[in-house]
This record gives C-alpha cells, sequence and structure tokens, in this order.
C-alpha cells in the first residue's frame, strides 16, 4: 500500500541506531549468503532456520541433517532469512526508517529485547493458527510490525514521508498510514487467514509491540508524544525565559519561519 522514505523525527536519547543498524546488517549478509547457494541449498536453510508449526507443536519432525539450530531458536532465526531481494528490502526500509526512533526511546539494549520479542511473537501467532502447517514462516515482518506499533503510540503526528501506492510521495502525519497499514493487516487475516502472506505473524508482532512499548520505554519518553520534533540544527533550547536579540531594548526576538518544526 505506501513505502516510507523519510521521517523527520531527530534522536534525543542516543547518538547512532546501533541495534537498528546491527539488525539491518545482519539481515543483508544472511540474505546475500543464501542468494549464493545452490537452490537446493537455499531451500534447506529455509526450511532448516524457518519456523514451521508443525514441529513447534511437535506433530511433525524435521529430517535428518536439517537441524542446524535447536527448534525453540527457530522463533528467532526466522525473522532473518527472506525469500528474495524485494522481501527483504521492503522490511529493511521500514526498519530504518521507524526502528532508530523506537530504539531512542528504548535504549539499545532493552530495543533488541524487544525486538526478539516480537519476532517471537509473530511466529507463536503464526503457529497457533494452524499448528499442523509444514510451510516454513521466514521474513522479519512479524518484529517489523511490531516496531510499526511501537512507533504509532510514540510518535502519531511526526510528519512521515511515504510512496503511496508505490508512485506518489507525499507528506503525511504518521498515523494515518500506518494506522491504515496496521488496521489492512487485521482485515487481511480475517479475510485470507490461510493465504501466501502471513498476516498472523503481521498481527502477533503489532500486538506485541503494542504491549512491549508501554514498558520497555525510557521513563521520561511519553506517549503519542506531541512535541513538534525539529533537526537538532534548529531545534530551540530550553531556557528560562524568553530569548532576547542583541541591540533591541529588551523586546523579544520575532520567530523566524525557518525556526519553526516540522512533524
Amino acid at each position: 500500500m505506501f513505502i516510507p522514505l523519510h521521517d523527520a523525527n531527530t534522536l534525543k536519547h542516543i547518538k547512532v541506531q546501533w541495534v537498528t543498524l546491527a539488525l539491518i546488517t545482519l539481515n543483508v549478509a544472511i540474505w546475500l549468503l543464501t542468494s549464493l547457494e545452490s537452490e537446493q541449498a537455499s531451500q534447506a536453510t529455509t526450511v532448516a532456520l524457518g519456523y514451521i508449526p508443525a514441529i513447534a507443536f511437535g506433530h511433525a519432525v524435521l529430517a535428518q541433517g536439517l537441524e542446524i539450530v535447536p527448534e525453540p531458536l527457530t522463533y528467532l532465526t526466522y525473522a532473518f532469512v527472506h525469500t528474495g531481494f524485494w522481501h527483504l528490502a521492503s522490511n529493511m526500509i521500514f526498519l530504518w526508517v521507524f526502528g532508530d526512533n523506537v530504539e531512542d526511546a528504548m535504549g539499545h539494549l532493552r530495543f533488541l529485547v524487544f525486538y526478539i520479542a516480537c519476532a517471537a511473537a509473530g511466529a507463536l501467532c503464526h503457529g497457533l493458527l494452524g499448528t499442523t502447517s509444514e510451510a516454513p514462516l521466514v521474513g522479519a515482518s512479524g518484529a517489523i510490525s511490531g516496531v510499526i506499533a511501537a512507533y504509532v503510540i510514540l510518535h502519531p503526528r511526526v510528519r512521515v514521508w511515504v510512496l503511496v501506492f508505490f508512485r506518489v510521495p507525499l507528506p503525511l502525519p504518521a498515523f494515518v498510514p500506518l494506522l491504515l497499514w496496521i488496521g489492512q493487516q487485521f482485515l487481511m487475516l480475517a479475510i485470507t487467514p490461510d493465504g501466501d502472506v502471513s498476516w498472523g505473524a503481521h498481527v502477533g508482532g503489532i500486538l506485541a509491540g503494542a504491549l512491549l512499548i508501554l514498558v520497555l520505554r525510557r521513563s521520561d519518553v511519553p506517549l503519542f508524544d506531541r512535541e513538534i520534533v525539529t533537526p537538532r540544527a534548529v531545534r530551540n533550547e530550553t531556557g528560562s525565559g524568553p530569548a532576547v536579540a542583541a541591540g533591541t531594548d529588551g523586546r523579544t526576538a520575532p520567530r523566524l519561519p525557518w525556526g519553526r518544526g516540522r512533524q
């Protein structure tokens, strides 16, 4: 429905979004490695690292030689395997645009815990909706869905540039495209629960993200932040009184149009 391009939302608590960058790097590295494999080897990797409900719930056993990691770890490993470039790119674009501010609101370690928990919740929800399914679930969508839910709860009014219908770039308040996207996931789950896309994983990630942001955010980070976020270079510093321009008789300096923040 849309692709996020940029948000006017600077970091307030951290200097660099190290965990977000590390997650993107790891996802890209794993995709590059699997893309160099033969088709047969790539399929084996997908089965070995993907989350398979029938195996997780004891209805099937993984073929000998494919047990690369213990089964419980597939609740996490599936989120780092992608089946194609666009599958990877779409997830990483969302993580790049929205992940840094969620990481900023939590801190590095808690954001990593948050990301892992959302991925696991996505897998669990997917599995509960079809415990006998033998199709492997792969992709970071469950974790990314949690990031999106957290972002819209933190910064609903921040202006986000999005590419609507993959053609038209528009600046919109974050809650407009993100709530539409979240609503679409629930609608599609109700309409096509057994489709090629795991809407259940998306919904599981959304629910986990919405709950976890309430407890994992920093104590001084508000929900539904109404602050106008501006670049650091033009953000007004907080002072004890109104700013006074040099050379005036004490009258408050007029606010310049380029000093206004944009959401």
